[in-house]
């Protein structure tokens, strides 16, 4: 049997234009495929954070509950930027009084400031969920928008394609505590748009498209619009390769586009850049080892925790830990993968994404390609970017980011091929269209996500969560939670909606004010660390203050720039509210924490 030609699946062709029908059917039945598409993408998007659901305030959602922490207080901070109109870029209200670089840090500066309605209304911990539902099903809607317009015929194909780049492992991995990495909603318009710059047009008008897809992007995740620039540098790379001459002749015309998108870019994001590179508590580099979050090459063929086929059961040497789990797709949907872009070598952009899939999945390998375990290995194409700017700060594993984009759209087109009946028999006896539905369905079903896990959450204070602070600690000054902790610190700000300023935190900073490279916190100051012992029971009571300790406790909370410290119901509150009475005289129970004035020690 001879195959009928293939539609064209070229993304520098639009090719949903092309099969354009010349008598359209109606409105109504062409928009019934895409409110399929809507519905079946924010159900999966519910059944992954459904849990989360179940109590907003009680639950944190994941297996990274510091991440889900943090992220609710920089939604709570953003929330509070659009109320005071201050610097969404740089804060002091978490670190007091040194602060936080927040563009060295995870920023997600828009969708902070689009969900301050909903923080503001129902709180940091509700934004959190509706940020990472809408996340997800953004993300798949956005590909799915993308693929059944330009690049496969069929609508079913593009939703199943569009499923796969939002629901794969290393999406809902990463919906464990990292919005800023599922926020790939833009993504899909910035590949096309680049995609475009093989294809006749106006440079100045397309230019400034994408450059203003670039800078919200920008604003959304930093990270993930890197790797999405390496992404298309890879994809670049295969199209030189394989086109010589198409490429060449494109070559001014996408550089007048990348032109006008990178002067818009570079305008809207000036500032932000030098607060990232420049600004005060900048930091460069990752304080880990980039092999430390390297894949191992049999992550590729085994299952992730949180799929169908996978469980906690897995081997947990494979990913640095659950929410780095960014490969994981089987070797069911590997061999289809490999099978595909043999099937259709001859297309262009399956060549191409075979090439960018295969890159990339070497690059997330780290330093040193290893099966299962660390060891000599064999050297990684990674070694020839490691130790460079901005690339040292990555974290390795993040790389198969760009082989889950390109495997979805892959997907894609096969099955669009199937759906369009243009799968030829082999040698004219062996039907393919069954078999490769089977293939379809025995690589995919197992990769099918299970709902993320659900713990409760550490109590906040009603002193806190109720507002009572504001009688006490002016704007911008700080609350000292009892005993000083870093997440402590970071919970209560999140619950006061970033109201005061807190102790320490949860964020990478430079090591020292003279040393830049990058460290997660900071030391405890002396009092803080007093607090801890006490806490922890290593300084038995009774608690003896001495006056050299009672002194150092002055000075901390005057580098704190302190209003008020306050003891919660904690097990040795007792031993600590003794030490505290120590240092700062008697405290006063007020609401459900007993509460120590020092603003006569601090202003």
């Amino acid at each position: 049997m001879t195959a009928a030609r293939p539609p064209a699946t070229d993304l520098s062709t639009d090719a949903a234009e092309e099969r354009a029908p010349a008598d359209p059917p109606r409105e109504p039945r062409r928009r019934r495929p895409d409110l399929v598409a809507v519905l079946v993408l924010l159900a999966g998007a519910l059944w992954v954070t459904g849990r989360g659901w179940r109590d907003v305030r009680g639950r944190v959602l994941g297996a990274q509950p510091a991440d889900q922490d943090f992220n609710e207080w920089m939604l709570a901070h953003a929330a509070h930027v659009v109320a005071n109109l201050e610097n969404p870029f740089f804060t002091r209200l978490q670190n007091a009084p040194d602060g936080v670089n927040l563009m060295t840090n995870v920023g997600i500066q828009l969708p902070g400031v689009l969900l301050a309605p909903v923080t503001l209304l129902g709180g940091a911990a509700l934004s959190y969920l509706v940020l990472m539902t809408l996340n997800l099903a953004g993300t798949g809607l956005a590909w799915y928008w993308v693929l059944s317009r330009h690049v496969v015929g069929n609508r079913a194909a593009a939703l199943v394609g569009a499923a796969c780049c939002a629901f794969a492992p290393a999406l809902v991995s990463h919906s464990n505590g990292h919005p800023h990495i599922t926020a790939q909603w833009l993504i899909p318009f910035i590949v096309w748009r680049v995609a475009r710059l093989t294809r006749g047009g106006r440079p100045l008008r397309d230019g400034l498209i994408l450059g203003a897809l670039v800078s919200a992007q920008f604003f959304v995740s930093v990270e993930i619009l890197f790797i999405l620039a390496l992404a298309c540098a890879m994809a670049l790379l295969g199209h030189v390769l394989f086109r010589p001459r198409a490429a060449l002749a494109a070559a001014p015309r996408a550089l007048a586009v990348l032109g006008v998108a990178g002067a818009l870019t570079l305008l809207v994001t000036a500032y932000p850049l030098w607060m990232q590179f420049l600004g005060p508590q900048h930091r460069s580099g990752h304080p880990t080892d980039p092999d430390k979050y390297a894949l191992r090459l049999a992550s590729y063929f085994s299952y992730a925790t949180e799929s169908l086929a996978g469980g906690p059961q897995g081997d947990r040497r494979l990913a640095a830990n659950v929410t780095e789990e960014a490969s994981f797709y089987g070797w069911p949907l590997v061999l289809l993968a490999v099978a595909a872009v043999a099937w259709l070598r001859r297309e262009h952009l399956v060549r191409v994404l075979g090439f960018t899939a295969v890159l990339a999945a070497l690059f997330s390998l780290g330093n040193t390609i290893n099966w299962a375990v660390r060891g000599p290995g064999v050297p990684g194409p990674f070694r020839l970017l490691n130790g460079l700017p901005v690339v040292d700060a990555m974290v390795v594993a993040r790389f198969a980011l760009i082989t889950t984009a390109a495997l979805g759209v892959l997907v894609a087109i096969v099955m669009d091929r199937l759906l369009s009946g243009r799968i030829p028999a082999w040698v004219g006896v062996v039907p393919l269209r069954p078999l490769v539905a089977v293939a379809l369905a025995v690589a995919l079903v197992p990769l099918l996500p299970t709902p993320l896990p659900a713990v409760g959450r550490p109590e906040v204070p009603r002193f806190v969560t109720a507002g009572g602070w504001r009688d006490h600690v002016a704007p911008g000054r700080t609350l000292v939670p009892v005993p000083v902790e870093n997440m402590t610190s970071v919970r209560w700000g999140a619950a006061g909606g970033a109201g005061f300023a807190v102790p320490q935190g949860y964020f990478l900073g430079p090591t020292s004010p003279t040393d830049d490279t990058g460290r997660w916190g900071v030391d405890p100051r002396p009092t803080a660390a007093l607090l801890t012992e006490v806490a922890t029971g290593r300084r038995p009571a009774p608690v003896t203050i001495t006056p050299a300790e009672r002194a150092q406790a002055e000075l901390d909370v005057r580098h704190w720039r302190a209003d008020a410290v306050a003891l919660p119901r904690h097990p040795r509150a007792e031993a600590l509210r003794s030490a505290l009475d120590a240092c700062f005289g008697p405290g006063r129970r007020v609401d459900d924490v007993w509460l120590w004035d020092v603003r006569p020690l601090t202003r």
